[in-house]
């Protein structure tokens, strides 16, 4: 199935990109979260209207984003979460709460669907995670995930 992504999907492509994808891809996730629209001639005018306003934002957000890496790769980041005794935690460490002890911290404001973490972090310990800024510009932060009182 042809497709115009209208955000970013990891390992698909940017908003305005023609892709073509399976058909279950496309009407059981891609379509229903937003992620996409099935493509049509008439859509062409719809892609091209996205581009333009990509490479708009692109150009002025590159040097934002060399900052907000700077800024980001300075020190780890402390997630509180509840754990047991062994330090395994009731669950796992989400985006969310990543993104709220960046905040916490100090850190740039991050959009947690540009967080991205190897694996699902179920103990106490260090991790890093990749925040993918721009399209050029990647992020490694260190995340120390600590019990919390």
């Amino acid at each position: 199935m042809k497709l115009i992504l209208t955000n970013e999907v990891t390992g698909l492509g940017t908003p305005g990109d023609i892709v073509e994808v399976k058909d279950g891809y496309a009407r059981n996730y891609l379509i229903p979260r937003g992620f996409a629209t099935p493509w049509t001639k008439g859509g062409q005018k719809q892609v091209e209207a996205i581009q333009k306003a990509r490479v708009a934002r692109e150009h002025k957000s590159i040097e934002e984003a060399k900052d907000a890496k700077q800024r980001l790769e300075v020190k780890a980041y402390k997630v509180p979460v509840k754990s047991g005794d062994a330090g395994r935690l009731y669950g796992s460490v989400h985006s969310t709460q990543i993104v709220d002890a960046i905040v916490a911290a100090g850190g740039p404001k991050v959009d947690r669907r540009k967080l991205e973490v190897q694996g699902a972090i179920r103990t106490l310990g260090v991790y890093t995670a990749t925040v993918r800024l721009h399209p050029e510009v990647l992020a490694t932060v260190k995340l120390d995930v600590v019990a919390a009182k």
